[in-house]
């Protein structure tokens, strides 16, 4: 979802660049095979699902494959379609976006279940990864939008769009609150934890991203839901900005006191990518060229992010091919350091 975030956030960009949308078709396709080859990966491992259920760092990314679906089931619609006929693209977007949110509803409930019943969390478990099995709602109301206006079923889809809208923003919030008492009251977060925190710009940039689609599918039915999006967009925007500079602030800091690498550092990513694709709402719905100067800048960062991240990732996977065991490319790291 990293990397299929990079591509819809580049096709929605406020500007036109020259060969932009070319470059986004080719990150685009690049996300969908890795989502395939993820897929059979994950299927050859499914018999460390029942550890990774047990343990309370492991089971929150498992919010991230229903997103990497529906991520990669917008970009379908809004790239791929220059590629293959738009029924065909509208009937892999439906699809994604059916399994992708099944799966999302499943991880909402299912994990703060286990956290409730079976696990035994201290003060100082809460991290940012919490926020990763309830987001996925939101991108399932963001997605639901952009398919509402292709298919026969448009109004309640949106119906549901927006249920799905509240249900993870509540939640969200929730955790958010939870999060920021432990930041303030308890030690510093571990090095390699700190990545994380970028995951609550996920739900905020997100939220934007929703509440902008919603407004524009909904326009004739609803004729307030455009305002209700910029009252909503633009407040939440400004905390956006403000948890950007504390997480870039910490991140800095535990860069200092040697964070190591690893997959939390895709926290850089997605949740950067849904702040460009709120902040491109806001942009088109006020016309604002500060918004749109803003956008520009965030998408300049998610693409240095990104480059680093991906940089980073694939030449630790060689570094493993060839023996070297030195850089963890995983998040068992991460749970490690969480029960220490």
């Amino acid at each position: 979802m990293g990397t299929g975030i990079v591509a819809v956030a580049a096709a929605g960009l406020p500007v036109d660049v020259p060969g932009l949308r070319p470059a986004a078709r080719l990150v685009w396709l690049l996300a969908a095979v890795l989502l395939v080859a993820l897929c059979v990966a994950s299927a050859k491992e499914w018999r460390r699902a029942r550890a990774h259920v047990a343990d309370p760092v492991m089971v929150q990314f498992y919010g991230a494959p229903p997103m990497a679906l529906m991520t990669v089931g917008g970009g379908t619609l809004l790239l791929g379609s220059d590629w293959i006929p738009l029924p065909l693209a509208v009937a892999v977007d439906v699809v994604l976006w059916s399994v992708g949110t099944a799966m999302g509803l499943a991880t909402a409930v299912l994990v703060p279940y286990l956290m409730i019943t079976r696990h035994r969390l201290g003060p100082d478990a809460v991290f940012g990864g919490w926020l990763m099995p309830v987001v996925p709602p939101m991108v399932s109301a963001a997605n639901g939008a952009l398919l509402a206006p292709h298919v026969s079923f448009g109004s309640e889809l949106l119906l549901v769009s927006y249920a799905l809208f509240g249900a993870s923003l509540l939640a969200a919030f929730l955790v958010v609150a939870h999060l920021w008492g432990r930041l303030l009251t308890r030690p510093p977060m571990p090095a390699g934890t700190t990545p994380t925190l970028w995951i609550v710009l996920g739900p905020l940039g997100q939220s934007i991203t929703a509440a902008h689609l919603l407004a524009e599918a909904a326009r004739d039915a609803l004729p307030a839901a455009p305002v209700f999006a910029l009252l909503f967009g633009v407040p939440v925007w400004g905390f956006a900005m403000f948890w950007l500079a504390l997480a870039a602030a910490l991140t800095l800091r535990a860069l200092r006191q040697g964070m190591p690498f690893g997959l939390p550092w895709w926290s850089f990513t997605f949740p950067v990518g849904t702040l460009v694709t709120g902040t491109t709402g806001l942009a088109t719905s006020t016309g604002s060229q500060l918004l749109v100067a803003a956008a520009i800048a965030l998408f300049g960062l998610l693409t240095v992010l990104w480059l680093t991240v991906a940089t980073r990732t694939l030449r630790s996977v060689l570094r493993l091919q060839h023996g070297h065991r030195d850089q963890p490319v995983a998040v068992d790291h991460l749970a490690t350091e969480r029960h220490q």
